[in-house]
């Protein structure tokens, strides 16, 4: 039986915040596949901190180059995707996705002929390379008689961006500009549906693993069916481990990689400080493997849904940390005390935290 600090370590491996890291925040992207990324500041981290040496420079230049791509491939929540992947994830999600939204768009008065029109309207402004920003867009509707009131134009907008008409591209002020996404992302995966379920499964192992069937289900917001089409594709290259009696899902690379690796003492003795929304917490429905229930509400002050950066130990959310002015400093708030080692880490941690944010 494989323990709680075996599976911890394995997902520290996948996520890379142990052990190999990643060169470039392009590479992070399609290790983790989707990296949640609402807030875009706390995105660029979550990217920097799993590559060797990466600033938020080099995270803002990959997105300038089309290297990482940001739009809703699943759960209604932004993520920084690979450009080549976004579309076969969308063949996956979108029907599900656009049939959830239908009494919310009846609310909103919104029908197909307005998301025909809005489409034809971006459709133009963007042709031929070019880009335009939130409020430019939702300006451009609004003088075409198009009403962006009241959540319209998010859900115009999320609907062209899930039906595959546009993503968030190039770096634009503070955050992104719209882009076309046959444009902008023009080389792309084509995967039958039985082989776009098993690549999902796949390459969520990959960056995540070990995870429950429950875990992806959760993920993607896709079905148990699917999962189940995914793991007949998968064969072999996935295997089952038991942790407390609960059957979780890994890669054989990964599972071979973390056996085949000795743990060193700087890894058993890091402490890594990770952004708001974070993949390594968020990434399950399960949580209970890395955080405490006590703990949840520190997390997630009042169940708002705003998840709180944290301070993760040996795998496990021991903390959460905060910015308090706009010099890079970063205020430690853990559960319990850190020993003098830890401290030590964290304090290194946060210089890394510091040069990235400056």
């Amino acid at each position: 039986m494989t323990s709680r600090a075996d599976l911890l370590r394995m997902r520290r491996l996948a996520h890379a915040i142990d052990g190999e890291r990643d060169e470039t925040p392009g590479d992070v992207a399609r290790r983790l596949l989707a990296t949640q990324a609402q807030d875009f500041a706390a995105a660029c981290w979550a990217l920097a901190l799993r590559t060797t040496r990466a600033t938020r420079a080099d995270v803002l230049a990959d997105l300038d180059a089309g290297t990482i791509v940001r739009s809703w491939p699943m759960r209604g929540t932004l993520h920084f995707v690979p450009p080549e992947d976004l579309r076969w994830m969308l063949s996956v999600t979108t029907a599900r996705m656009v049939a959830g939204l239908a009494a919310r768009h009846r609310q909103l008065e919104l029908e197909s002929p307005d998301f025909v029109r809005a489409r034809d309207l971006v459709t133009d402004a963007l042709s031929g390379g070019r880009s335009i920003g939130r409020a430019e867009v939702m300006e451009l509707w609004e003088q075409a008689g198009i009403s962006t009131t009241g959540q319209r134009g998010y859900h115009l907008i999320y609907f062209l961006a899930q039906t595959g008409v546009i993503c968030w591209g190039p770096t634009l002020r503070t955050q992104q500009a719209l882009v076309l996404l046959d444009e902008w992302a023009p080389s792309s995966r084509h995967l039958e549906p039985d082989e776009a379920w098993g690549e999902f499964l796949l390459r969520y192992l990959r960056g995540h693993g070990p995870a429950t069937i429950k875990d992806f289900v959760w993920w993607t917001k896709g079905t148990v069916a699917g999962a189940k089409t995914a793991l007949g594709v998968l064969g072999d290259a996935v295997t089952t481990l038991e942790v407390d009696g609960v059957p979780y899902l890994v890669t054989a690379e990964l599972a071979d990689r973390a056996a085949s690796t000795p743990q060193t003492r700087k890894e058993r003795e890091a402490v890594h400080l990770l952004p708001a929304f974070d993949e390594y917490l968020l990434g399950y429905q399960d949580r209970r493997a890395v955080l405490d229930d006590e703990h949840f509400e520190r997390i997630v002050p009042g169940g708002n849904g705003i998840f709180q950066p944290t301070i993760v130990a040996r795998g496990r959310v021991v903390g959460t940390w905060r910015r308090p002015g706009g010099d890079g400093r970063v205020d430690l708030q853990p559960f319990v005390p850190l020993t003098a080692t830890q401290e030590q880490a964290a304090g290194r941690a946060a210089e890394a935290y510091r040069r990235f944010a400056i």
